[in-house]
């Protein structure tokens, strides 16, 4: 450790700029049997580059000065609570990457179900037309039974109107198939778009520095009072942006999230 010590006291670095490009890195590798961890980050608007060897510390930088084994005493509280934060970042990303499997898990079985819904609606359309059908076969039946047989005049007419009665309801149903076809083609591609609109605002929530990437993007609130990110209310001029921009995610009262106790569809969820 004195060797070390006079070796930073002959000459003291300087971290590079790109180094100082770094708000958060950590890198882990294994050499010769060692662990050696690197860090970089900007700890409360005060730059800090670490490396450790088996957990030990080897070497430090703040604002760019190497500091010599003799301080680093003197840093070991910020270090520690650094080294806590990546940990627990890492939990986090760990967290975030399940979701992301757990949210396209759930898109296909939406669409699955979207594609079954479809295939029930054409089943639909198809026995309506077999009750026309069936209705028109009736209501020629009925007037055979009519000529046929004089004395069962009254029950064909019974016959005849139950007839018009299954025609009407066979129109009915053959409508109301058409109808749930057509519902769930729209239904399907306001779930497209809505999946694609959310991807822009996560975007414009990027250029806009609110976050600093897609998987950073925790909880989200947006509707005609204010718009809260990850917990916390957006400025009166922020919201009018987005709240003019977005304007069905506004009416709906939209709500996004990606943690546990959150309820998602698709990682989206709208309520009336």
């Amino acid at each position: 450790m004195a060797i070390s010590a006079s070796a930073y006291a002959q000459t003291i670095k300087k971290v590079s700029d790109d180094d100082r490009q770094y708000s958060n890195y950590d890198n882990v590798t294994i050499k010769n049997g060692k662990q050696i961890e690197e860090f970089k980050t900007n700890w409360n608007n005060t730059f800090y580059k670490a490396q450790f060897v088996d957990n030990k510390l080897t070497e430090l930088y703040v604002d760019g000065e190497q500091i010599p084994p003799a301080k680093w005493g003197e840093y070991s509280a910020v270090l520690a609570k650094i080294k806590e934060q990546i940990r627990l970042d890492k939990i986090q990303a760990k967290k975030d990457m399940e979701q992301a499997v757990r949210d396209q898990q759930q898109a296909k079985r939406d669409q699955q179900q979207a594609a079954r819904d479809q295939q029930q609606a054409k089943l639909d359309q198809e026995r309506a037309g077999q009750d026309m059908q069936q209705a028109k076969r009736d209501q020629e039946q009925a007037l055979r039974d009519q000529q046929e047989a004089g004395n069962a005049q009254a029950q064909a007419k019974r016959d005849q109107e139950q007839a018009a009665k299954d025609q009407i309801q066979a129109r009915k149903d053959q409508e109301q198939a058409r109808l749930d076809q057509i519902q769930a083609r729209k239904d399907q591609e306001q779930a497209k778009e809505d999946q694609r609109v959310m991807k822009l605002m996560i975007a414009d929530l990027v250029s806009d520095h609110i976050i600093n990437s897609e998987n950073n993007l925790h909880t989200l609130t947006l509707n005609t009072d204010e718009l809260i990110v990850n917990g916390k209310k957006q400025p009166e001029a922020l919201f009018n942006k987005y709240k003019t921009k977005y304007k069905r995610f506004t009416r709906l009262n939209f709500s996004y999230g990606n943690e546990d106790g959150v309820r998602t569809y698709q990682g989206l969820h709208i309520s009336h």
